[in-house]
Parts: structure tokens; C-alpha cells; sequence
């Protein structure tokens, strides 16, 4: 059976096998996988192909870096989840890690990341996405998290979201005829960004 490895070109980069078939493929998970039992199949049979070759196909693209990472958009309002608020923290950077450690540990934690300070407007390096059923449940999430772990000598500040945004993952354009990996998209199926 050939493998990736077996399908690298002259300067050691691996080419595409079927450049049609992998681009209709990015191009349906960008849209998002079908809410169904066997998301796979269906998009085996939109495209024509078995369902175990999407998902080879699958493992192959991202083993190449075609396709970086897979992940999830929760629509949170649909669930409940009225309010949302990101806290943003100005955390000392050798304690940066073990703080987000603890942080996203926390029902109602949905991101946790490091960003730059952009001093000196920006003071905070570490962000974090808390949702509640209501703003009072978002800050008594976000006292319970400061008080039990000692945090209330970090400055930080709450921005709750005021409107909602569409939420979807990244899109990239994918031209059939010149899709390569030496290119390396950075396709990211089921991306989210920050939604409100």
C-alpha cells in the first residue's frame, strides 16, 4: 500500500494525489461537517468517492499541512448561554502557563490563550472566554475562579459581548487546478474566532 511518504516529489515535498478530489474536499469541510451519525459518508457522497478515501484523504491532507487542525464552533446561544465575556488578564509572563492551566479547567471556560501586550494601552497577555446562562453567572464563574486560586492580585478587566456575530470556521479559497503543498494552506476547518 503507498503511503504519504511514498508520494513525495524530486525536492522532498509531497504532492497531491487527486488534485480535484482533495480540493472538493477542503471546500466541504469548510463548510462544516453534516450533524450526522456518518459526517464522513456524506461527503463521500457528494463528492463520489468511499467514505473510507475521505477519510484517508483526510489524514493525508493534514499530515501534509494542507489542513492544519479540525475543531468545533459551539453555537452557545442555542444552548442557553445568553452571556459571554471575555476576561482579559495581565499575568506575570513565568506564571503565564500555570494560570492557563488552571483557567481552562473551569465549566464555562471555552478559550484560554497568550497574546502579546501591546503596552502601553494593552497590558494583558492572557485571555479567556467565560459563558454563562446570564451576566451573573459569568461573574460569579469568573469570582469563584480569582478567589479559589488566589488570583485577586492580577489585574484584569471583563468585556462582556454586546452583539453576536456569525460564527463559522476559516475559509480559504481553493483553485482545483493549483492547489500544491508546497503552497501549505492554512486551511482550518471548524476554526472559530471570537463570534461577539
Amino acid at each position: 500500500m503507498e503511503t504519504i511518504k511514498d508520494r513525495l516529489g524530486s525536492d522532498g515535498a509531497p504532492e497531491i494525489i487527486d488534485k480535484a478530489i482533495d480540493s472538493l474536499l477542503i471546500s466541504f469541510m469548510q463548510q462544516g461537517l453534516p450533524l450526522t451519525a456518518r459526517p464522513f459518508a456524506v461527503i463521500a457522497a457528494h463528492i463520489g468517492i468511499p467514505e473510507a478515501q475521505v477519510i484517508a484523504r483526510l489524514s493525508a491532507l493534514k499530515e501534509m499541512g494542507l489542513i492544519k487542525r479540525f475543531g468545533v464552533i459551539v453555537r452557545h446561544h442555542e444552548l442557553g448561554y445568553q452571556a459571554n465575556a471575555m476576561v482579559v488578564w495581565d499575568i506575570p509572563d513565568e506564571q503565564v502557563l500555570a494560570v492557563a492551566g488552571s483557567m481552562k479547567q473551569y465549566p464555562g471556560v471555552t478559550l484560554c490563550y497568550r497574546r502579546p501586550r501591546r503596552l502601553p494601552l494593552w497590558p494583558y497577555n492572557l485571555f479567556c472566554m467565560i459563558h454563562g446562562k446570564d451576566r451573573d453567572s459569568v461573574l460569579q464563574s469568573l469570582d469563584t475562579m480569582v478567589v479559589s486560586n488566589g488570583w485577586q492580585h492580577f489585574s484584569y478587566d471583563v468585556l462582556f459581548a454586546r452583539r453576536r456575530f456569525k460564527q463559522r470556521g476559516a475559509w480559504f479559497p481553493v483553485n482545483t487546478g493549483k492547489l500544491s503543498a508546497s503552497k501549505k494552506s492554512s486551511t482550518k476547518c471548524g476554526e472559530t474566532s471570537h463570534d461577539e
